[in-house]
């Protein structure tokens, strides 16, 4: 790697240490969003998980231009405003939702729970959402998601569906996306969720989370059950959740 390059990017890879192996965390990088009709600058981080851990900058380039990352999940995070030294920030733990976040499905309450916890944040001056990639169908996968949709058409609701195919209802671990959030940030956070296990995950880590904001909304014929069954069997607190 020539001078330049190494240059550019030595102070924009951080390496975390972790028990098992590795994180690098890669940004911040400027990333303008869409949000409705303003346009919101969000600084972008994504992070990778490695099983060989060095500081070695041209070691680390060389090793992952020699692999398809294409093929492996990487999670990231948008952080907005003065996060690291804010004295109140906004977070969401949001889990991957191909159908929603990308389709727009309205199977489930994924897409608008990421582009109004945005919103959140923007309006709050302050705080991050972190993407994470591995989390789709609770921690299945994709394929298996797919699966799973197949058995809820057939009246199966979200966790009969999981386990009948095999899975826990939610296998989804927060462990990177805490360890990262302990880099870019030590004050107290916000917890955007509905999720009691993300709450608990938080504070078990020993975060200091100051508080919890619900996000419930776009209630509709196609998700009712789906929702009901976040509440009735998968834990999550009820308060602010539409009932028609």
């Amino acid at each position: 790697m020539n001078e330049q390059v190494r240059s550019i990017l030595d102070d924009k890879i951080e390496f975390i240490k972790t028990d098992e192996c590795a994180l690098y965390l890669v940004g911040p990088i400027l990333l303008p969003v869409e949000l409705g009709d303003e346009t919101a600058f969000f600084h972008w981080y994504c992070w990778l998980e490695c099983q060989e851990a060095t500081e070695d900058i041209d070691r680390i380039v060389a090793k992952l231009s020699s692999q398809n990352l294409a093929e492996m999940q990487q999670s990231s995070v948008l952080v907005y405003g003065d996060f690291e030294h804010g004295d109140e920030a906004l977070i969401r733990m949001h889990s991957i939702c191909h159908t929603g976040d990308i389709f727009g499905s309205r199977r489930c309450d994924c897409g608008y729970q990421l582009h109004q916890s945005m919103r959140m944040i923007v309006n709050h001056g302050t705080g991050a959402l972190f993407y994470l990639a591995n989390h789709e169908g609770r921690g299945i996968g994709l394929f298996s998601k797919a699966m799973a949709y197949l058995l809820q058409e057939k009246g199966y609701d979200t966790v009969e569906a999981n386990v009948k195919l095999g899975f826990s209802d939610d296998s989804r671990s927060y462990a990177d996306a805490i360890r990262v959030l302990k880099t870019l940030r030590q004050k107290p956070v916000t917890l955007i969720t509905n999720n009691p296990r993300k709450l608990d995950a938080l504070r078990d880590s020993g975060l200091n989370v100051s508080g919890r904001i619900p996000l419930w909304g776009d209630r509709s014929e196609y998700n009712a059950k789906y929702l009901d069954t976040k509440v009735s069997k998968s834990g999550h607190m009820a308060s602010g959740c539409p009932n028609e």
